[in-house]
């Protein structure tokens, strides 16, 4: 079976043809850790996560690279102090690696939450100063950035004049962008409107800051994933995924760099995920049409009846393709815990099906089975393989019912393409719910307990069992309607 990609910088499928064969390089955009992960970017990196479950199960040997940015982010080249990392260091009140330390471990206690598998590497923006630096006097040795008041930007202008394309990617006009740009503070160091920076002098008052040839200051957003990508994967690699939201103009700034730098397109198949929306419409704090992946799970939340499991989220997110908008809501995520159950109670009623090696089903296991994986290389489209997915599902109850048989050599052969697609494929998960309804239980007990001592104003028994619960992971919440518990 031949791996279909669709490749965002051809505008259609192609047949994936690795640099080197039986081999994958692969980079994903990671997140900015100056605040919590959002449910849209877990949706996107359990997207490439799929993606790359998927590679690894067709046979490809992947070196998975996703960066932490950590070294501040300003996203426009304009005044420093809309660099989100030192808004939130002055929120926050903290040292800016203690803001990059909290949020990176939010990053991955959700990340595993939702069965994410870690990349083989994480590189860090701080960890990686001196390529960028180097990177940055390449450019400008090469002709395509200057030094500017102790800032540098890249020359769209003098690019295209060397008949590169800054556009490709976004299929933007250059010439429309010239005229689309809007002024900026600091728009005066530029000699072009659409010329981004590769590195900014910093303040006085700026917090993050280097030493570089040209004086104290940080690197470029787009510049961290250049040099981090050709570091780990070479100057040109396999794959390039992130949100849609990335396309322009972080990887068009990463394409320019790349050609600019080496003379070669820096990656063959750009892969970009689609966005999520909630009850229709976008998410965001400021509508309050916003919700936490936590505040999901544990239900604590004004949108959906009650908690879901994360591997019940992880399965409505795939039912969806990963270039699709999907829209969660209270409906949707009730059909998918019916469906994720159906699949769950299939898979362990096919462990009591007896064989029968005399009569002859009806159901082609080989047929279904190229359907199952025509699904998975057709651009790693979820939505039909679960579809496919549920074809057993109904043979393995009718299967149950006495309604069709199976041989011994099918069966077998059922049981492990099932469960390496439903678990190492789509990574889920099967939920132990005895367990979680006793853990429930007990806290409720626990929980009475303490209000019986604050009653009674026997206030060290209430902090001794609200700390004890603490130590092991359970944080007490107390509000108006009462007490609830969180799992650390």
């Amino acid at each position: 079976m031949q791996l279909k990609i669709y490749n965002s910088l051809a505008g259609e499928k192609e047949i994936f043809k690795p640099i080197l064969e039986g081999n994958v390089g692969m980079y994903v955009c990671g997140p900015t850790v100056y605040s919590n992960v959002h449910l849209g970017n877990v949706r996107t990196f359990l997207s490439f996560d799929f993606i790359y479950r998927s590679l690894m199960h067709l046979g490809y040997k992947v070196r998975y690279v996703r960066n932490i940015t950590d070294a501040g982010h300003l996203t426009d080249d304009g005044d420093v102090n809309n660099d989100r990392f030192v808004k939130q260091t002055r929120l926050e009140k903290l040292e800016p690696m203690e803001i990059v330390q909290k949020y990176t471990v939010d990053f991955h206690k959700v990340l595993d939450m939702f069965n994410l598998l870690p990349p083989n590497i994480e590189p860090t923006a701080t960890g990686h100063i001196v390529e960028q630096i180097e990177l940055t006097q390449k450019l400008i040795e090469r002709g395509f950035a200057y030094e500017s008041n102790g800032s540098v930007y890249f020359d769209v202008l003098e690019y295209n004049r060397r008949g590169l394309n800054y556009g490709e990617l976004s299929k933007r006009n250059i010439e429309e962008l010239f005229a689309n740009t809007r002024d900026l503070d600091g728009q005066g160091e530029k000699k072009n409107p659409q010329d981004f920076a590769l590195w900014k002098r910093a303040s006085p008052a700026h917090i993050m800051r280097w030493n570089s040839p040209w004086g104290e200051g940080f690197p470029g957003w787009h510049l961290e994933c250049t040099a981090m990508s050709t570091k780990y994967l070479g100057e040109t690699f396999d794959i390039h995924g992130g949100g849609m939201d990335l396309k322009f103009p972080h990887h068009e700034c990463e394409i320019a760099q790349g050609k600019a730098c080496n003379d070669a397109s820096p990656v063959n198949y750009w892969m970009h995920a689609n966005m999520l929306t909630m009850n229709s419409q976008r998410m965001s704090k400021s509508t309050g049409n916003y919700i936490l992946p936590m505040q999901l799970v544990t239900g604590e939340n004004d949108f959906f009846e009650k908690p879901f499991h994360p591997s019940i989220v992880r399965f409505c997110f795939l039912q969806a393709h990963y270039r699709s908008v999907l829209d969660i809501s209270n409906d949707a995520m009730i059909a998918s815990e019916k469906g994720y159950t159906r699949l769950m109670e299939a898979i362990k009623v096919l462990n009591s099906i007896t064989p029968n090696d005399e009569k002859q089903s009806g159901f082609s296991l080989e047929e279904w089975k190229n359907k199952a994986y025509d699904a998975l290389t057709d651009d790693f489209n979820s939505p039909v393989l679960i579809a496919h997915l549920f074809e057993a599902v109904k043979y393995i109850f009718a299967l149950n019912d006495g309604k069709e048989t199976i041989s011994t050599k099918d069966l077998e052969e059922l049981k492990s393409t099932l469960n390496a697609l439903v678990f190492d494929v789509l990574g889920l998960q099967t939920i132990e719910e005895n367990n979680n309804e006793k853990l429930d239980q007990t806290l409720k007990v626990l929980i009475e307990l303490r209000n019986q001592a604050r009653k009674s104003k026997n206030f060290e028994l209430s902090d001794q069992i609200r700390d004890k619960l603490l130590a092991e992971g359970i944080e007490l919440k107390d509000g108006r309607d009462g007490t609830s518990y969180v799992l650390n």
